[in-house]
């Protein structure tokens, strides 16, 4: 292994770290028994088991779908600023879900990292202006990898000093 492998590694690590963090410090958040598996500069995976989220049907209840989707696409957002030294809290604005099918599995949400284009635009914003917007997608999928909920949503960074 390379020292630059190492160096991303344990950048990913302090990563993981920080946002698990962040995320405990949310009561309902500890309740779900959310677990970052990844964070890092491609994308934010989160996990909770199926018996804390589990219904009346016995699979995944569908407030903790989406709790997970929103935190993963938050953690995303809030992760990038933070390795890009910007100090900004980030609220989730408005959102769409899609419930496809039933999950009777742990739940696994994965929030794909914001791009280099749509991150320059919000940190031009937030320059300009203090604030900004930016829309970001997550899912849920089954294990033979269809999806099981999608989100889509919008997300406003405030600048903070």
């Amino acid at each position: 292994m390379s020292i630059p492998e190492l160096s991303h590694s344990a950048m990913a690590d302090d990563a993981v770290s920080r946002l698990q963090s962040l995320l405990d410090a949310m009561p309902p958040v500890a309740a779900l028994g959310v677990r970052v598996a990844r964070c890092d500069a491609e994308r934010v995976v989160l996990e909770a088991p199926l018996a804390l989220n589990v219904n009346d049907k016995a699979c995944a209840f569908g407030g903790s779908l989406a709790s997970l989707l929103t935190l993963a696409c938050w953690g995303a957002l809030e992760s990038a600023l933070h390795a890009r030294g910007v100090k900004a809290e980030v609220y989730v604005a408005d959102s769409t879900l899609k419930y496809h099918a039933p999950l009777y599995a742990d739940l696994v949400a994965v929030a794909e990292v914001p791009g280099a284009e749509a991150l320059d635009a919000l940190l031009a914003k937030l320059a300009h202006r203090g604030r900004g917007g930016i829309v970001l997608e997550a899912s849920v999928r089954d294990a033979a990898g269809q999806p099981v909920t999608t989100l889509s949503a919008r997300y406003a960074a405030v600048a903070s000093h």
